[in-house]
């Protein structure tokens, strides 16, 4: 089929033909279009890699809410101008 878009080859080792494999089982309707699996495959590790990137930021969020001001205190004002005073010119 005519396209603008890139197009990628894939060569087909064991994992990928087991992951075809059970692509089929799934899908059926598929089982011989390959190519039809493989991007039902990608799309559902796409799915996959996004929620977990959405929680390990949800995480990181959450940490940092939880931190947040907790060393509030223990730095004196003026800190930073005494501690760079005691560095060479």
């Amino acid at each position: 089929m005519p396209t603008v878009r890139p197009r990628h080859a894939i060569t087909e080792t064991d994992a990928v033909a087991a992951a075809l494999e059970a692509a089929a089982r799934k899908w059926p309707e598929d089982r011989d279009r390959p190519a039809r699996l493989l991007a039902r495959l990608v799309a559902i590790g796409f799915h996959t890699i996004e929620i977990e990137l959405d929680e390990k930021a949800f995480e990181r969020r959450r940490a940092l809410e939880q931190f947040a001001g907790s060393l509030t205190g223990v730095y004196e004002p003026g800190y930073l101008d005494a501690l760079r005073a005691e560095w060479p010119d």
